[in-house]
């Protein structure tokens, strides 16, 4: 099950986020309850940081249960 989640987390972000987010993610991957994504712009990854929390609620929300508990930009 775990696999299908990771899957699911990164179609969820990819739907989510747009084109504009997914030219610039260059890995997305979800360890325990903590989602690491990767992005190629320092700018873009200061905007996101702003809205961390709210970013983690959309996610769940779209998966339909807690999965991501916490989210690190880098």
């Amino acid at each position: 099950e775990h696999g299908l989640d990771v899957v699911n987390v990164q179609d969820t972000w990819k739907k989510m986020m747009g084109n504009g987010v997914n030219n610039y993610t260059t890995a997305i991957e979800l360890r325990n309850d903590t989602l690491f994504i990767s992005l190629s712009s320092s700018v873009l990854r200061e905007e996101l940081s702003h809205g961390k929390s709210r970013i983690i609620v959309m996610l769940n929300d779209e998966l339909g249960k807690e999965l991501v508990k916490k989210l690190v930009l880098r």
